[in-house]
């Protein structure tokens, strides 16, 4: 019973995620999966064309006709949770130095947006130039309940109570609970424990294990089970897989979230494969390709 209702839950979910009617996406998801609306993840926003994990970048993401907005959670040493990718300051600021030994105060001095001028010159913009780190609060407070989100807890060991203080703030917005529609909210993590303490605080949230892998996917029936425990999908590197490897995760009543898919070939590749949806830094790209593929009368 427990796993019949499990499967119902994850196809409410997928059905809400498509944004179709009960009876069309019953019928699409039992088809081929390649001619039904993916689900478009913009990751660290649009990406590909402003500073990641800026309000900007996020911004475009929704204009972009992003399904999601994906955010990276480190957290400050006063314990505030911010979107930043790195466990350090280096790569986006110009600046040296670990997260976890900085406060909330310390990292608003930083420019986080000029960093891309530098890299990306062809897409420089004035209005990237003094950009801030944002916290979680001031992502939700801009996108609020008229946005989805796809959150991270990155290296949580590195943050003891990172989890307690994300589920904290979700039910302070209530943008979880029982209440709320399924799936306004998605966490994932690399790491088993945190999505297991997540799952213990509420049951009622989606979660994404991520895999990481060094040669072409593989999974077994016991990982499956075990993954099945307390998620709902699995996330992990575009070049990795395989159709094969995609249909025994769906087949076992788990959704597919490879990541990062910037090239319109491959996104085409990946669809025709089946995954559920993709992260990608040009949501842009992404709808363009889902566009493409709805049949002419719908």
């Amino acid at each position: 019973m427990v796993g019949y209702i499990r499967c119902i839950a994850i196809a409410a979910l997928v059905i809400y995620l498509l944004g179709a009617s009960l009876d069309i996406a019953i019928a699409d998801i039992s088809s081929d999966y390649g001619q039904v609306k993916a689900i478009n993840i913009s990751h660290r926003g649009a990406s590909g064309h402003a500073p990641e994990h800026t309000l900007h970048a996020y911004e475009l993401g929704n204009v972009m006709k992003g399904d999601y907005i994906e955010i990276d959670l480190q957290m400050t040493k006063d314990g505030e949770l911010i979107a930043l990718h790195d466990e350090t300051i280096d790569r986006t600021t110009g600046k040296k130095g670990l997260v976890k030994n900085l406060t909330l105060k310390e990292l608003k001095k930083l420019d986080a947006g000029s960093w891309f001028n530098e890299a990306f010159p062809e897409k420089k913009s004035t209005e990237y130039m003094g950009l801030q780190i944002p916290t979680l609060r001031e992502v939700l407070d801009r996108f609020g309940p008229d946005s989805k989100f796809f959150i991270e807890t990155k290296s949580p060991e590195v943050y003891p109570g990172m989890e307690e203080k994300l589920i904290n703030i979700l039910n302070e917005y209530n943008l979880i609970g029982a209440h709320q529609t399924f799936g306004n909210v998605i966490i994932q993590s690399f790491s088993i424990e945190s999505l297991r303490k997540v799952h213990q605080m509420d049951e009622s949230i989606p979660l994404v294990q991520l895999l990481s892998y060094y040669a072409p996917a593989v999974i077994t029936d016991s990982e499956v089970s075990k993954i099945l425990e307390y998620a709902v999908g699995v996330g992990l590197h575009y070049t990795a897989v395989s159709p094969g490897y995609i249909q025994k995760v769906t087949d076992s009543g788990l959704m597919i979230f490879p990541y990062t898919v910037n090239e319109k070939d491959d996104m085409k590749m990946l669809l025709d494969w089946g995954v559920t949806g993709m992260f990608t830094n040009y949501p842009d790209r992404l709808d363009e390709v889902i566009q493409s593929r709805k049949p002419k009368n719908s």
